[in-house]
Formats: structure tokens, C-alpha cells, sequence
């Protein structure tokens, strides 16, 4: 049954407005996944087929579309942007909405997409303070289909040395397809966010609403062969369900 949504957030970032209309209009691989930058106009073309129906930067972008391509849960989307100064331009402050209408499982996608939004802008703001304007390297993958059990991003926490307890801001060696040395950025039920000097690393627990376990990685460093990481984090997330 059709039904409309809506998620609105706010947060204050240690960013400049034009830092953060940079991140949302044309540096998304940074913290969310690559797309072609909107037409700078009222009436241009927006990501996924999308018009753009407010552009007045570094304060204001909007972009709306109806029958979302690719997704048949979804019949309308939208998605705003507010950007303000605050503390004479040096920081900014953002409220973000994301509305249109769920056509099926209402609650599931809601709940879905309410917990991805606040892992998505946690994301953001770790880019902004940590990485941009520096462009990022990204993949994105699946897991297994032993990784849509219910208890499998606590497998996968687990397996990576950063248990449900973690708190953010914790340092520690984690054990993903050779060990290394990060700092644990988020983690509750549903995510893990990992920073290390050279990138940021996203779990995302799908299997909650009945999908694989995800990984992206946003790698930052200049050269990188991203397709060589993106094989050894797949083989590790399958071998983490291949286990007796």
C-alpha cells in the first residue's frame, strides 16, 4: 500500500558551506557512492534521472523524481539540502531531507532508510573533517547469502575484532583481509565505520531488513588499485560465512 515518508535530520559540521555543497552536489563518492553531478540549474538533470528544483548555492539544492528508476518499492523521491554559516563560515550548519512515497513493506523500508540516513551523514561529516576535498577511489559489494541470517553483522563484527561493546573513537588493529590499524568512527547494531589515514571503511548491516551484508570502501589515497582491495575485502566477507 502507497504511503508517504519523510526523514529530516540536522547537524553542525566542521566544514565551510562551500565544502559541504561541494561533498553533496559533486564529490558523493567521498561518502556515499559516485554520481554525475547535477546540472547547475532550476530544470537541469539530477542523479537517477532526477530534476533539479532548487539551486541556489552553497545554500540550497534540491532534486526530485517520480517512478525511481531501479527501485520498484519507491514511486516518488526527494531529496533537499539546506546549508548555513555558522561561526562567521568556518562551520556549517546542514538540515537534510529525504521524502517521497514507499509503495510496499512500508515499515521495513522506512525503518531501512531512517538508520541509512544517519549512517550515510555520519559518514559525510567524516569525510568533511577528515578527507575533502580529496577525491576517493570506490567499491561496493555483497556478502554471501549465508550473510542475510539474522545475527550476521555480529558475525562480521566479530571477525573484524570490533564487538557490538566498541565505542566510537576507539584505536585497535583490525583483523579484515590483512590486519591493520583504525579507528572504530561508528558502530551499533546495524553498522561498523572504520578511519584509517587513507580512507574510510563501511559495514552496513542489510541483513536486518532482509538483505546481504554490504562493505564500501572510500580509499583517498592517490594511485590506489580500488578493484585490488575491493577482491581481497570480498574474499574475506565470504570466507567470514564460509566457516563451519
Amino acid at each position: 500500500m502507497s504511503k508517504e515518508f519523510e526523514i529530516a535530520r540536522e547537524f553542525e559540521v566542521d566544514a565551510t558551506p562551500e565544502q559541504v555543497w561541494e561533498a553533496v552536489t559533486s564529490g558523493t563518492g567521498g561518502y556515499l557512492w559516485p554520481m554525475e553531478p547535477p546540472e547547475p540549474r532550476v530544470g537541469g538533470k539530477g542523479p537517477f534521472g532526477s530534476e533539479v528544483t532548487a539551486w541556489d548555492p552553497p545554500h540550497r539544492y534540491t532534486n526530485r523524481v517520480e517512478d525511481v528508476k531501479g527501485i520498484s518499492e519507491q514511486t516518488l523521491n526527494q531529496l533537499d539540502y539546506t546549508i548555513e554559516p555558522r561561526d562567521e563560515g568556518r562551520r556549517a550548519w546542514v538540515r537534510y531531507v529525504h521524502s517521497g512515497i514507499f509503495v510496499d513493506d512500508w515499515d521495513n523500508q522506512y525503518d531501512g532508510a531512517a538508520k541509512h540516513t544517519d549512517f550515510y551523514l555520519h559518514t559525510l561529516r567524516e569525510y568533511l573533517v577528515h578527507f575533502a576535498p580529496r577525491p576517493a577511489a570506490f567499491a561496493t559489494f555483497d556478502g554471501p547469502e549465508a550473510s542475510k541470517a539474522l545475527d550476521a553483522l555480529a558475525v562480521v563484527g566479530r571477525a573484524l575484532g570490533v564487538g557490538e561493546d566498541m565505542a566510537a573513537g576507539t584505536r585497535l588493529t583490525v583483523r579484515g583481509p590483512d590486519a591493520f590499524e583504525a579507528v572504530v568512527d561508528f558502530r551499533n547494531p546495524y553498522f561498523i565505520g572504520l578511519r584509517t589515514d587513507r580512507g574510510l571503511t563501511r559495514v552496513f548491516g542489510r541483513n536486518h531488513w532482509g538483505h546481504p551484508v554490504g562493505i564500501s570502501l572510500h580509499d583517498f589515497t592517490p594511485g590506489t588499485d580500488i578493484k585490488e582491495c575491493e577482491t581481497a575485502w570480498q574474499g574475506w566477507l565470504n570466507g567470514v560465512f564460509d566457516q563451519p
